[in-house]
């Protein structure tokens, strides 16, 4: 089936602007893979580039060990999906579906046979007559998706489908789109601002900020383990904080947040002395009664409070002079989060293990690490 990719050295420029600035990828075959940055990032100008849309200023798109930055999009094995659908309003469901068989001249009876296995795979056999204006938001991308899959392609490109969408529709779609992922057994390579899907869905992630990749691992070491502050920051929520690493504490780093308070840290760049920035998770962070003493205990006032549901926000002001974030989880043997309100003394708890000290070292240079392939005709 194929669908192993790489980007080489990829550059995208506009004029005088890098949209996509030197990256480095790879993304085996079967995985699901998500480009993940805000917007003006360089993640749509990536995607479009693997799918023929753009040409490469320079650097190489390698499609199964063949270099297809200059082949044409209708002779690539890869198919895209785009926000709008593009579905044709005046063909029913199964034409919509159909359209690419029928153009590759793919006899009347492998069609049909074909339309109605990728109907059946989204769930959509029984509007095969209905046309799109019938359907809702969700059926349409359903649609969409089934006419990009019916053509089989060794990639499927997926241009942030389901940014149309009510909320509680995108995240029913979310686990859709997986389990049709590993179902079908295609690469997908799925462009989002959404951090939420993008962890949802991913084998990996790659985030990009300014045209660059600024970490690509799992959506799990992604969250935990952020290699800048830019993706702690843009992953979920963070409390990141400015520092001095004063020398060697325990199995970490000594961390003085303030006079007279230090705390210690044993996650990430350990080894680092003088100012470093610091990140930790809201839901890493408890917070107890004043008073409480023991290692890394801080001192703390209750800012304000934010009840969000399945938790309470706390909003703390350290004796040290930090804001920070606590997640409380509503939990049945623990109502202390929904008692603290504003102006609380309290004592707010630093795991060591949950302080992370992030990496100082200036974002690597693209290398030329460009193999031997065959180049598409």
């Amino acid at each position: 089936m194929g669908g192993d990719v790489r980007l080489v050295n990829l550059t995208k420029r506009f004029g005088t602007f890098t949209a996509v600035d030197g990256i480095n990828l790879e993304i085996p075959a079967g995985m699901f893979f998500s480009l993940l940055g805000p917007s003006g990032c360089g993640k749509t100008t990536t995607l479009r580039m693997i799918g023929g849309f753009e040409q490469p200023t320079s650097g190489q798109v390698v499609l199964d060990g063949v270099d297809i930055a200059n082949t044409p999009p209708n002779r690539r094995h890869v198919n895209t999906v785009f926000q709008s659908y593009a579905l044709f309003p005046h063909m029913t469901v199964f034409d919509n579906v159909a359209f690419g068989l029928r153009r590759g001249h793919v006899s009347g009876a492998e069609v049909k046979r074909r339309v109605g296995e990728v109907l059946s795979q989204v769930e959509m056999s029984r509007f095969a007559a209905r046309k799109p204006a019938q359907l809702s938001g969700g059926q349409q991308q359903r649609v969409a998706l089934a006419r990009a899959l019916v053509l089989k392609p060794a990639v499927l490109l997926l241009d942030e489908p389901l940014g149309a969408l009510d909320a509680k529709l995108r995240r029913q779609l979310q686990l859709e789109i997986k389990a049709l992922q590993e179902q079908v057994g295609i690469t997908f390579i799925y462009v989002t601002h959404d951090q939420e899907e993008a962890i949802t869905m991913s084998d990996r992630i790659a985030v990009m900020n300014s045209g660059h990749v600024e970490q690509e691992a799992s959506p799990r070491v992604m969250y935990e383990e952020p290699a800048t502050a830019f993706v702690a920051n843009f992953l979920g929520v963070s409390n990141l904080f400015e520092v001095e690493a004063t020398g060697a504490a325990g199995d970490g780093v000594a961390l003085r947040l303030g006079a007279g308070v230090t705390v210690e840290a044993t996650q990430g760049d350990v080894a680092r002395r003088g100012p470093v920035q610091v990140v930790i998770r809201p839901e890493r962070v408890r917070v107890e009664a004043a008073g409480g003493t023991g290692a890394n205990r801080v001192p703390a006032t209750v800012s304000r409070t934010v009840y969000i549901g399945n938790g309470v926000r706390v909003f703390l002001e350290l004796a040290s002079g930090q804001d920070i974030v606590a997640l409380a989880q509503n939990l049945d043997d623990d109502g202390a989060a929904q008692a603290w309100k504003a102006g609380d003394r309290v004592t707010c708890v630093l795991p060591p293990n949950a302080l992370r000290v992030l990496p100082g070292a200036a974002r690597p240079a693209a290398t030329s690490v460009a193999p031997a392939v065959a180049v598409a005709p």
